[in-house]
C-alpha cells in the first residue's frame, strides 16, 4: 500500500483545539459495516446503538503531567517532556524529550529555582534523553509533574502552554478520561475515544446490560509518528507496554457477548495478546504483561473486537491503518472507505483528531 493513500483533504477549521462543552455532546459518526450505511448522532445517544449487547474494553491509563517547564543556569528556556521512567531502576532517572534538543547534550543542567534540578545523562540517536532529576521536596519526579506540568497536549491543538493565562485545570481535566486511574499515570497522550464517556452514560449503558472492563497500555509519543516510508508495509512499528488484568481477559475470550473497543489505545493491546497468544491462559488468575508491536493495516483482519469507538485520526497515520482494517476485515478497500467516510464527516461539520468528535464502527 502506498503512504500516500492515507492523504485526505481536511480544512484547518475542522480540528478541534478545544472539546465540546459537556463530554458526551460531541457528535458521533455510526458505520455499520454490514450494510454500509452510515447514521449521524450524538455521542449520548451511544445506548441507541448498542443497547446492552456489548462488552466494553477501555484504557484505564492516566495522562502524566509530563510537560514541564524550566530553564538552564544561563537563562535558556527548557521544555522537558517526561516519557517513562529509565531503564536503570533509578526512580529519579528518567526518558525524556528536550527542547531545545540540539543544545542540551550530556551534562548539561537545567531545573526550576526551589523545586528541581535536572542532569542530562545521555542521549540516544532518536533524540530520547536520560536525565536524573534532583527535587527539594518529598514525592519524586511524578509528584512534581502533578504539581508543575502540563498535559502534553498534541501541536495541532495549538495551545501557548506557557502563557501565564494559561487555564491548565481545564485541559489536565478534560484531556484525561472520567474513568483513568490516578495510579496509572503511564500514557504520554490521552486514549481520545474514552473523553467522551461521563459517568452518568456509563450509567446508563451499564442499567442496560453492558459491562466494562479495564486494561492499562501505555500510551507513548510513537502512537502518533507518521509513517514516513513511501510503503505502507515498510513502516517500523514502535512498542508499548499494556496489562490486561484476569476479569478482562476473561470476558474478552468469552465470545457469547461481543466485544467493543474503546479506542485504538485498548484494540492495539487486545490484538497484541489475541494474536501472540490465541487462547485464554490456562488458570488465568492474574493479570498478564506484554508488549504491543504489532502494526494492523488492510488486508489483515483483526481477530479481538467486533465493535470500535474511536475519533478522526490525522493523515498517514499508524491509526488509520489500523481503523481501515477493521472496517473491512481482510479486504484491501478499508482505507477507501475510510477516506470516504472522513469526507462525509468534513462535509457534515464534524471535528477531527484528540478533541474532536466520535465514531462508532458496528
Amino acid at each position: 500500500m502506498k503512504t500516500s493513500d492515507l492523504d485526505y483533504e481536511l480544512p484547518a477549521d475542522r480540528i478541534a483545539r478545544y472539546p465540546s462543552a459537556e463530554r458526551d455532546e460531541c457528535r458521533l459518526l455510526v458505520y455499520d459495516r454490514k450494510t454500509g450505511k452510515t447514521e449521524h448522532s450524538v455521542f449520548k445517544n451511544l445506548p441507541d446503538f448498542v443497547g446492552g449487547r456489548f462488552d466494553f474494553f477501555r484504557n484505564d491509563a492516566s495522562v502524566l503531567k509530563g510537560r514541564i517547564f524550566a530553564k538552564k543556569s544561563t537563562g535558556g528556556q527548557v521544555e522537558c517532556l517526561l516519557l517513562r521512567p529509565a531503564d536503570s531502576g533509578d526512580p529519579a532517572e528518567w526518558n525524556c524529550m528536550l527542547k531545545p534538543g540540539k543544545r542540551l547534550g550530556p551534562g548539561a543542567k537545567f531545573g526550576v529555582e526551589g523545586e528541581f534540578e535536572a542532569e542530562v545523562l545521555e542521549k540516544s540517536d532518536g533524540g530520547i534523553a536520560a536525565v536524573r532529576f534532583s527535587t527539594f521536596s518529598c514525592g519524586g519526579v511524578e509528584a512534581l509533574s502533578e504539581r508543575l506540568g502540563v498535559v502534553p497536549l498534541p501541536p495541532y491543538i495549538a495551545r501557548d502552554q506557557r502563557s501565564p493565562g494559561y487555564d491548565k485545570n481545564f485541559d489536565n481535566e478534560r484531556y484525561q478520561t472520567v474513568y483513568a486511574d490516578s495510579a496509572k499515570r503511564v500514557a504520554a497522550a490521552a486514549p481520545t475515544a474514552g473523553l467522551h464517556f461521563t459517568k452518568e452514560l456509563q450509567d446508563r449503558l451499564s442499567a442496560a446490560g453492558s459491562r466494562f472492563f479495564n486494561l492499562t497500555l501505555h500510551v507513548g509519543m510513537g502512537t502518533f509518528q507518521p509513517v514516513k516510508c513511501d510503503a505502507v508495509e515498510d513502516h517500523k512499528m514502535h512498542s508499548e507496554v499494556y496489562e490486561i488484568p484476569a476479569d478482562t481477559l476473561r470476558a474478552m475470550f468469552d465470545r457469547r457477548r461481543p466485544n467493543l473497543a474503546v479506542g485504538t489505545t485498548s484494540l492495539r493491546a487486545m490484538e497484541d495478546f489475541y494474536r501472540k497468544s490465541g487462547k485464554l491462559p490456562p488458570n488465568c488468575a492474574a493479570s498478564v504483561f506484554g508488549s504491543a508491536d504489532i502494526f494492523v493495516y488492510p488486508p489483515q483482519t483483526l481477530l479481538s473486537a467486533d465493535a470500535l469507538i474511536t475519533n478522526f485520526h490525522l493523515p498517514r497515520s499508524t491509526l488509520m491503518c489500523l481503523v481501515g482494517a477493521f472496517i473491512s476485515p481482510g479486504g484491501r478497500d478499508g482505507i477507501k472507505i475510510l477516506k470516504e467516510i472522513y469526507a462525509a464527516a468534513v462535509a457534515k461539520g464534524y471535528s477531527f483528531y484528540s478533541y474532536g468528535d466520535a465514531m462508532l464502527v458496528l
